[in-house]
């Protein structure tokens, strides 16, 4: 079996992609941990005091998650990529794995971005679209800069996909057969008419078409038990990603976990056809300059200029030309003086008009189009003139020496900054192919087992099973492998069962809890948490609603463990109202909602329309709070 397989793989190593798909994957990704990082900002109290503001355990915390933006930010523009994706994927786990952030705040993708994390540890995450490139490049003169690959291995594209989609996916489906609202194709409806789980997207139109919601949820099972057989197929591909995309699009819009969404629909990047790339790139990439920009190649200052201008020129609309080789023979030249040409950065659009200084950048922002705002906003009047004083000041004091030091001619060797992907997927893999092939394999066969483990553990023997009836001592210990085994690949590579929105948490969900708070003029209103309809309002979403919906309120509420949630919620929102909580009080609110397994007209639209009664309060007195609460 690991024959066919190595060979597989090595056929698919052999293919090449364009490197700025990864480029575009690590951005995608960034963004994503980017705005999860100010999520935790914004709440870090709520989610990691014991009580918020008022009992403070990790003081450190904001300087942490800081930090972690630095590195994500770094991540972002490519900056040194393979020490920020390392460095982003321990933070990721150590945030997870020694925080209430997992425990009490599950995000729903924690684990999953720490998978992708994992295997983008091993991309070319600095060769296209980074910071990484452009400081390699000003090493040398821009004519004599020596050629970066622009591929990669298909096979570094793939891997996440099959496994932290594919084995997602199927993993997802097994749990999913074990719930009745699923197997009737109402796994989509059902959340979206729940009122705790909704986005402030009005969907209920599309809620009542029976046959389009139970459509969507047939087509659901069917994509995720056959996208790890289909997905890599040529001919299915662009199915799969237009189906897959718009599901997870549509969880981004329509629920209000939208970092899942958002985090889901990163790694499809990876999945788009290059044809289609291609064909982009026909559409938006310039068959030939638009503007020409002179340059004097003996000025260090110049060549770094023109290298940098020359790296974001990503659509190819400007053309940099030495004035020392070039300038006397442009006809659009011919009538400055040689002297004079070397004193500023010249441009000569295709109507033969010419532009200098503070022009010459304008045209140039201007021509690449996707920075033209920044080349219009310099010819405000007054803008013009700063820029174009600066501009003077720096053309004028520049030397032209010392170019042979400073911009490196061709002849001199300096390496590309090495990569994992570099020293695996290119040196070792050239030099001992044999060997790269079997050992990947066997790290895939690795991979697959680990799976296996936890969908097998937690998606049949679990359901299927009462262990706490099974006296032999053997089964206890092979759980207790099981479960050693499911706790270390859970934490380092992501590996966790995905019953989500299943029949065991929607059976019996019948109760929505609200917080209202009296105001100085004795006045209730509604905190800005949940509202009268029922809907959780944003902020509130991603992991804070996980910890309200899926963790404070289910089909089997535990007191205690409520009011640990209504102590920490009025205690965080009560600050940011405004609230002292020396001296404050709160009304507990609750509503009855149904949530059926068979179809119901109108469910979503009388789920909000309840009515709430009040069930008891919490009162704060000296910064302590006292719940008292009716049995539901």
């Amino acid at each position: 079996m690991l024959s066919p397989l190595s060979h597989l793989f090595a056929r698919y190593h052999q293919r090449s992609a364009p490197a700025f798909i990864v480029g575009l994957l690590r951005i995608l990704y960034a963004l994503v941990a980017l705005q999860e990082i100010f999520f935790l900002l914004y709440f870090n109290h709520l989610i990691f005091d014991p009580i918020p503001y008022i009992d403070v355990e990790f003081p450190m915390i904001p300087l942490f998650l800081v930090l972690w933006a630095v590195v994500a930010t770094c991540l972002l523009f490519g900056y040194k990529s393979q020490q920020a994706i390392i460095v982003n994927y321990i933070f990721w786990i150590v945030f997870v794995s020694f925080t209430p952030m997992q425990r009490d705040f599950d995000g729903g993708f924690d684990l999953f971005m720490i998978g992708v994390g994992l295997f983008m540890i091993f991309m070319p995450l600095g060769r296209a679209l980074s910071v990484d490139n452009l400081v390699y490049k000003l090493q040398f003169k821009h004519q004599n800069k020596p050629d970066i690959s622009k591929d990669v291995s298909v096979l570094v594209l793939m891997a996440p996909v099959l496994i932290c989609l594919g084995f997602l996916y199927v993993d997802s489906a097994i749990h999913k057969l074990f719930a009745e609202h699923w197997r009737n194709g109402l796994g989509g409806w059902l959340p979206s008419s729940m009122p705790y789980y909704i986005s402030a997207l009005d969907m209920s139109w599309l809620l009542n078409i029976e046959w389009v919601q139970k459509s969507i949820g047939y087509i659901i099972l069917v994509f995720q038990f056959s996208f790890i057989f289909l997905f890599y197929r040529r001919n299915f591909r662009p199915l799969f990603l237009l189906v897959g995309a718009g599901l997870h699009a549509g969880i981004t819009i329509t629920f209000n976990i939208y970092p899942f969404g958002l985090g889901m629909l990163s790694v499809y990047v990876l999945m788009v056809p290059f044809s289609w790339w291609q064909g982009l790139s026909n559409k938006l990439v310039c068959s030939e300059p638009r503007l020409t920009v002179y340059y004097d190649g003996g000025c260090p200052l110049c060549n770094r200029t023109v290298i940098i201008l020359h790296h974001f020129d990503v659509l190819k609309a400007v053309s940099f030309k030495d004035l020392q080789t070039h300038g006397k023979n442009e006809l659009a030249l011919a009538a400055y003086d040689q002297k004079v040409l070397l004193l500023d950065l010249y441009a000569v659009n295709l109507k033969g008009r010419v532009f200098s200084g503070v022009d010459t950048y304008s045209q140039i922002l201007v021509k690449m189009r996707y920075l033209a705002i920044f080349g219009w906003l310099i010819r405000f009047p007054g803008i013009y003139q700063v820029a174009k004083a600066v501009y003077r000041n720096i053309a004028d004091k520049r030397e032209r020496e010392g170019c042979d030091d400073l911009c490196l001619p061709a002849a001199v060797s300096v390496d590309y900054p090495i990569d994992l992907y570099t020293k695996i997927f290119e040196i070792y893999a050239k030099a001992k192919p044999k060997s790269f092939r079997i050992k990947l394999t066997k790290i895939f066969v690795v991979i697959v087992l680990l799976q296996l483990n936890s969908s097998a553990h937690y998606g049949l023997f679990h359901r299927m099973v009462d262990f706490s009836k099974i006296e032999s001592p053997l089964v206890q210990q092979m759980r207790g492998v099981s479960n050693s085994i499911l706790m270390l690949s859970t934490t380092f590579m992501g590996i966790t069962p995905h019953a989500l929105y299943l029949h065991d948490h929607f059976e019996g969900y019948e109760d929505l809890i609200a917080i209202t708070y009296i105001d100085d003029q004795g006045k209730e209103q509604w905190l800005p948490f949940v509202n009268e309809q029922g809907r959780m309002l944003a902020p509130n979403w991603g992991r804070v609603h996980s910890m309200w919906a899926n963790i404070a309120v289910t089909p089997n509420i535990n007191s205690e463990r409520l009011n640990k949630f209504i102590m920490k919620v009025t205690a965080f929102w009560g600050k940011k109202v405004g609230l002292d909580l020396n001296n404050a009080r709160f009304i507990i609110k609750h509503k009855k909602i149904v949530s059926p397994v068979e179809w119901k007209n109108n469910l979503l639209e009388d789920n909000l329309a309840g009515e709430w009664q009040n069930i008891g309060a919490a009162v704060w007195q000296n910064k302590q709070v006292k719940i008292k609460l009716k049995a539901l």
